[in-house]
């Protein structure tokens, strides 16, 4: 007797096999019991028939209620009618602890309910097949970048400065002193690809941003590239590159999660190089265009992006920003200084920002007077402009938010179930 996993079923057809897993669903149809039970893997129905099992057993199959743990034994067959196309004929069952109080029931409920109950909301079919892309999605990062020659090197949670400007940091103590949970690994990316050329991190990460959008979590996970010798033209082109790797690996392996989304496949099709590349004034143009109230020289807003982005079908790079919006460490133009080397891109079907980086400032000089230009502690910075002071070289990198990333594949409205457990504005339960 064999113990087996249902994703597997293919393997077992006409054998006896014992399945551990929990009901899922169920309905009687005279002296048959159907069971859907799933196991993680999957949804299998098993058919309990009143003359293949005691009289008490066949009474308890009547009795047991959703979420029950159990396990069964029975012989695999082939079913395309059945979920997965395949079902069990049952032998016997064993329940490991009875439930008939499960809380999520068939009926609608609302999301501060599910939200409340996001333990339990998780064994649910779709949330179920949003994590599994979402696995799908971090294995397929972790590829790309371990096939293209980067080396993973860690950065620390724990921070004594600000990557992205100080109002958006969770401080914390650190025994005498204070410390910041990290807002983003590029920073230490910066100083590991002095080391390996070619690096990534990839961890969870920071924001103390008191935001209620659909877009935004305190705490989410980042995968963030840094190449050596890299410009911009260079990092847009692994941005591309990676994009579509990600889609197609998500096509490839999790079409039966899509479907189970109700995803338009088709539009993730289109996913191809290349991708169309902006300036941010002809952004403004196309926000114009559309009579959208916007300040030229001002940042987009959701809102913003949600209007450019569904002006194309593909992801679409916006590069060249005013650089007094961005980041302190971003490189300027050396056609315009007014403008930092950097690049957004925009997912389509109005999910705004997927990936935001770009070329990072070489010269010691420059980054110093940055630094205190943005009123940062510079003894802080000290190790940061050290890269520059010992052997500087040109370089740029990016980062990908992995719930946005998912969000937009898997066709769902808000980040919050991109994530087993989100971390939202006030909302830290369960």
């Amino acid at each position: 007797m064999q113990e087996f996993r249902i994703e597997d079923a293919n393997q077992y057809v006409g054998k006896e096999v014992t399945m551990k897993g929990w009901l899922y669903n169920k309905r009687s149809s005279g002296k048959i019991k159907f069971l859907l039970v799933r196991d993680g893997s999957g949804i299998m129905q098993c058919i309990v028939f009143k003359n293949n099992v005691s009289p008490e057993k066949f009474e308890l199959a009547e009795k047991i209620g959703l979420e029950t743990s159990l396990s069964i034994t029975g012989i695999v067959k082939e079913e395309p009618r059945a979920i997965g196309g395949y079902e069990m004929d049952v032998k016997d069952f064993e329940v490991y602890q009875e439930v008939n109080d499960y809380p999520i029931t068939k009926k609608e409920h609302g999301i501060e309910f599910l939200m409340e109950h996001r333990h339990l909301w998780i064994r649910s079919k779709k949330q179920h097949a949003i994590l599994r892309i979402r696995h799908e999605i971090i294995k397929a990062c972790r590829d790309f970048f371990d096939m293209n020659g980067y080396t993973l090197v860690d950065t620390p949670i724990f921070t004594p400065n600000a990557c992205e400007g100080t109002t958006t940091l969770f401080e914390t103590k650190y025994f005498d002193t204070s410390a910041y949970l990290t807002q983003s690994g590029q920073l230490y990316n910066e100083a590991t690809a002095a080391a390996f050329g070619k690096v990534y991190c990839f961890g969870p990460t920071f924001r103390a941003e008191k935001s209620k959008t659909r877009r935004h979590l305190m705490e989410f996970w980042m995968v963030e590239p840094e190449i050596a010798w890299a410009n911009l033209n260079d990092v847009m082109d692994v941005a591309e590159d990676f994009i579509t790797f990600i889609v197609k690996r998500v096509l490839d392996n999790r079409k039966k999660e899509l479907e189970t989304l109700e995803r338009d496949i088709s539009k993730l099709e289109k996913i191809e190089k290349p991708f169309p590349r902006i300036t941010y004034e002809e952004a403004v143009k196309i926000l114009k265009e559309k009579n959208v109230d916007f300040k030229d020289g001002d940042d987009f807003g959701g809102t913003d992006e949600t209007v450019i982005s569904e002006s194309f079908d593909k992801p679409v790079m916006v590069h060249r920003y005013p650089i007094n919006i961005k980041a302190f460490y971003m490189q300027p133009d050396p056609e315009n200084e007014n403008l930092a080397l950097c690049v957004d891109v925009l997912a389509p079907e109005g999910y705004g920002e997927i990936i935001g980086g770009g070329q990072r400032i070489d010269n010691y000089d420059l980054l110093l007077k940055k630094i205190k230009e943005h009123n940062l502690p510079e003894e802080a910075f000290k190790w940061y402009l050290d890269i520059r002071k010992y052997g500087t070289f040109p370089h740029g990198g990016f980062g990908m938010g992995i719930e946005r990333c998912v969000a937009w594949i898997c066709g769902i409205k808000h980040v919050r179930e991109t994530i087993a457990f989100p971390r939202m504005l006030h909302k830290i339960y369960p």
